[in-house]
């Protein structure tokens, strides 16, 4: 069983909720799908956790792995340049270029793993079908494509019979439901599904962890795991 995490973005609380979920439903493998550490109040450890797992472990770049390691990709917002900031200085130039530095996407029996489409780590596809959908899946020739960034969990078909999934976000859900969203895959020769899981973490911990640096970026992102959506308030 392979455990699929995406948009983890430095929830330790939540990070621990769905390794012990997804161990309990006996996966023994692990694959990260990017946006470890931005945003949270736990960056580096959330990195070290990650690192403990299996060593076989698969790890692919998310966009904010690309706008730590260059700071001048990333969007011109100050929620975005604030957490851009402490997470680089949290991390450290060692972490912060080693991560920037992991692959794009990676190809696992028939199913592609990246993190936003597979021309973009920034563009996704959505809940619902879309005219933009068979750009995004030209030329691709994986029967499954694996997804996250948009912190909506979601599985559909697209038109051509590609299986799109998003495990959701582990950190930092914009669904309407605070609880960790994760996905997990069974591989096994009979059998091929992968499943949406959600799981109950303290959310509160993370929340008033955030409030007490006294960033804005960090308020901000303290309101967005208590809501679990993208909204602020005016």
């Amino acid at each position: 069983m392979l455990a699929i995490l995406y948009d983890i973005h430095g929830n330790r609380p939540a990070l621990e909720a769905v390794l012990a979920d997804a161990r309990e439903h006996g996966a023994t493998r692990f694959l990260l799908g990017g946006d470890y550490s931005a945003f949270g109040a736990w960056p580096v450890e959330c990195v070290e956790i990650l690192r403990g797992l299996p060593e076989d472990t698969t790890w692919i770049q998310g966009n904010w792995e690309r706008w730590q390691a260059d700071p001048g990709s990333a969007f011109d917002q100050p929620v975005i340049r604030g957490a851009n900031a402490f997470v680089r200085e949290a991390l450290g130039p060692g972490a912060v270029q080693e991560l920037g530095g992991l692959p794009r996407q990676v190809v696992l029996g028939d199913t592609l793993f990246v993190h936003a489409s597979p021309q973009s780590d920034v563009v996704a596809f959505g809940p619902e079908a879309s005219a933009e959908d068979a750009a995004m899946l030209l030329e691709i020739p994986q029967a499954r494509i694996v997804f996250g960034h948009t912190h909506l969990q979601f599985l559909r078909s697209a038109e051509g019979g590609a299986e799109l999934v998003n495990p959701g976000s582990v950190g930092l859900p914009w669904d309407g439901d605070t609880r960790a969203a994760y996905a997990t895959w069974d591989d096994t020769e009979d059998i091929d599904a992968v499943t949406l899981r959600r799981v109950t973490y303290d959310v509160e911990e993370s929340a008033s962890a955030l409030d007490a640096l006294g960033a804005p970026w960090a308020t901000a992102t303290a309101h967005r795991i208590r809501t679990a959506r993208f909204d602020l308030p005016s």
